[in-house]
């Protein structure tokens, strides 16, 4: 990576003692290639990678080095399925670290805005199974598996509830293990008036309503402070 001001993504050092730099199931991130080593490039990036893993866009290839090539392809990826076009191609530019930094945000704000159901039933189906997941989205299993096989469209607003499932996923990746993230569903939050983020996020909920966002917000405010 070379010297300067070492970098750390939530809470996280890049470089030095740590054997990894940010690990989840797809991602085992352990060294960080230029343009990417500015803080500000490693963040915008990680970010991306987290919310393309939860999102399912990600492949079953694992990433260990964090790279210019890593990230645009995974922006070719999301382009095919129909995200970030603009940024994808900007990012096959020869950009610096602060326009690498631009167009990964800007990749990742289409992200945050775009459910796709059928990339994001498999993945949250294996981080949850089944039943959880049903009672999360506020169907029935039955519906679910017809949703999630394709065999009937995803209604917009249960693929409004699932994406923001996905989204809350990414932001608690890193943090937390596969076991921690369930069990975040299921712990009271002070935040939520002693209910648990599983409780909020039951029967007909609204993703775009004010206690969805509080769900969100929160994994956002926990997993960015190393006291979590």
């Amino acid at each position: 990576m070379g010297g300067g001001t070492v970098p750390s993504v939530r809470g996280r050092t890049i470089g030095g003692v740590p054997d990894t730099i940010w690990s989840s199931v797809e991602l085992h991130i352990t060294s960080v290639e230029e343009p990417l080593a500015s803080p500000e490039a490693t963040a915008a990036a990680v970010d991306v990678l987290k919310a393309m893993e939860a999102m399912g866009l990600l492949g079953d290839e694992e990433i260990e080095v964090l790279s210019l090539d890593v990230v645009r392809s995974a922006a070719r990826r999301a382009a095919h399925a129909g995200v970030g076009e603009s940024a994808a191609a900007s990012l096959q530019s020869s950009l610096d670290a602060s326009g690498v930094a631009a167009a990964l945000r800007e990749l990742h704000l289409a992200l945050e805005g775009s459910p796709i159901p059928g990339f994001e039933w498999p993945a949250m189906v294996d981080l949850f199974g089944p039943e959880r997941l049903a009672e999360l989205v506020g169907v029935s299993v039955a519906s679910l598996r017809r949703y999630a096989s394709g065999e009937r469209i995803t209604p917009d607003i249960v693929a409004g509830r699932l994406h923001l499932v996905a989204r809350i996923v990414a932001d608690l990746s890193g943090a937390y293990s596969e076991v921690g993230v369930r069990r975040w569903f299921l712990r009271s939050r002070s935040q939520l008036g002693g209910r648990s983020p599983g409780e909020v996020l039951s029967g007909d909920w609204d993703p775009d309503g004010e206690e969805a966002r509080a769900v969100l917000e929160l994994a956002r405010s926990l997993t960015a402070s190393p006291a979590t």
